[in-house]
């Protein structure tokens, strides 16, 4: 089983990344927004708790969330692997993820940080305001959006590297040429 954290800030790629790296490696896609929904639609125990919480405009506390995602992977026990986005976004909340997939001995093979510039990042999130109608893709908001990605997860990206498993990976260029830096990354380890 490979399981996969795809890191980029707001418009660095990660959702074309990830449909392609879906699409190559058959990995199961775990969203904790996706996860969160359906639990609390489908009236789940963890659902139910979640809901309390985001009834009050609060934060589903990281233990709720960590008993979604090890359901979601009990429910799926022959796939190939997961790649995870949204999650893991603070230090106790990859170690938390850690634990879980190491109790059910499938641990995190690799972390990709998409690198992207600043001024590129502006220049898409801008583009794709544009074309979608989104209000928040304003320069302000825009600029405001990466440093708050920056400092919240800069400490994992750290983390991460303490446990040797992050690997950056230039984020710009073509589609096709950034899916190549990040199939290379996948094989290396799926091949070792």
């Amino acid at each position: 089983m490979f399981n996969l954290v795809l890191f980029g800030p707001p418009g660095s790629g990660k959702g074309t990344q990830s449909n392609s790296i879906i699409d190559k490696y058959k990995l199961i896609h775990i969203s904790t927004g996706d996860i969160l929904r359906s639990e609390v639609n489908n009236e789940t125990p963890l659902g139910l708790e979640a809901k309390k919480y985001m009834d009050q405009g609060m934060l589903v506390p990281d233990e709720v969330v960590i008993g979604m995602i090890s359901s979601k992977l009990d429910e799926n026990p022959q796939v190939n692997g997961f790649i995870f986005d949204g999650f893991p976004r603070t230090v106790a909340q990859a170690e938390a993820l850690d634990n879980l997939l190491d109790f059910k001995n499938n641990p995190i093979n690799l972390v990709l940080s998409l690198q992207v510039s600043e001024e590129e990042l502006k220049k898409r999130l801008i583009s794709r305001g544009e074309v979608s109608g989104r209000s928040d893709d304003t320069e302000a908001v825009i600029v405001n959006r990466i440093k708050e990605y920056h400092a919240k997860t800069a400490p994992v990206a750290e983390y991460y590297k303490t446990t040797e498993k992050l690997i950056e990976v230039k984020g710009e260029g073509e589609v096709d040429q950034v899916f190549g830096l990040i199939s290379a990354q996948i094989d290396s380890l799926i091949e070792a």
